[in-house]
């Protein structure tokens, strides 16, 4: 079965349980997983109902397909993403990306958990993504192109819209969160990154590191989405704090940013409501 064919076939079963048309997309990263309370909850899928559907195995994440209302605002929330390091193809990875927007959503808001590498970051800071650097993961677009996906050569060229930025800027302004920006790494995982790729990242201009998001960013760009991103930095990455890391330190660390995350990501999905061009 190919990608087209696994796409159809997840959204045929989604249609199967809710025909919800959401408007747009939401990754939930590790602290922001109660933000989903916040949705009045039309349907919910959990992954393991989906054939051809991969499920999450990381402790935190969930596993399921949210559809509901943020105020209004038709979306879908994925509660659980599927990682690299779990064993799976990337092919696999950004699959769930490709079934949201076939479900309708134009717009992809990716968060996630990243170590701090921004000269004065502290655990608990938040990051609204920029630029990102992705050449240490697999594309996921290496393969035969199928031109009903999007085009063979997709331009990266302002990855992060523009637009979708400064309105995160504008909201957290308006609602009193301090807002770092700067460029994230993907790398593979699961061990954390040295001491010395740290240092390397910073040489190419890396501001945080982590496990996720910049596949999921290209694959939906690839299929015709805007995206936007913000990372909740859980902890300084390897060899600036002088401690060993470990996945319950960004757990609670995120868990303590969670308020304040959940205040920016609603009011920007708010404010992206009401640009015309949404």
């Amino acid at each position: 079965m190919n990608v087209e064919e696994r796409i159809s076939s997840i959204v045929s079963s989604i249609r199967q349980r809710t025909d919800f048309m959401p408007k747009l997309a939401l990754i939930l990263g590790s602290g922001l997983g109660d933000f989903a309370d916040r949705i009045e909850v039309v349907c919910e899928v959990p992954y393991q109902e989906l054939d051809h559907f991969p499920v999450s195995t990381v402790p935190g994440h969930a596993g399921k397909f949210i559809f509901g209302y943020l105020k209004g605002i038709p979306m879908v929330c994925m509660k659980g993403r599927v990682h690299y390091y779990e064993g799976y193809a990337m092919e696999d990875v950004v699959l769930p990306t490709r079934v949201m927007a076939r479900l309708g959503a134009k717009i992809l808001f990716l968060t996630n958990a990243a170590g701090g590498l921004g000269d004065g970051f502290q655990a608990g800071d938040l990051m609204m993504i920029t630029d990102q650097i992705a050449m240490f993961v697999p594309n996921p677009l290496i393969g035969p192109n199928d031109d009903r996906i999007g085009v063979r050569f997709p331009d990266m060229t302002n990855l992060y819209d523009p637009k979708l930025c400064n309105l995160i800027r504008q909201c957290a302004i308006a609602h009193e969160v301090t807002l770092r920006e700067g460029i994230y790494a993907q790398l593979t995982g699961p061990s954390y990154e040295s001491p010395a790729e740290i240092r390397a990242l910073k040489v190419l201009g890396a501001s945080a590191v982590g496990m996720s998001t910049a596949v999921e960013a290209i694959a939906a760009r690839h299929i015709g989405m805007r995206i936007c991103g913000i990372s909740c930095i859980s902890n300084l990455a390897a060899g600036l704090s002088g401690k060993p890391l470990s996945h319950d330190e960004v757990q609670a660390a995120a868990d303590a940013a969670a308020k304040k995350f959940s205040i920016l990501v609603e009011e920007s999905i708010i404010a992206f409501d009401r640009e015309k061009e949404v």
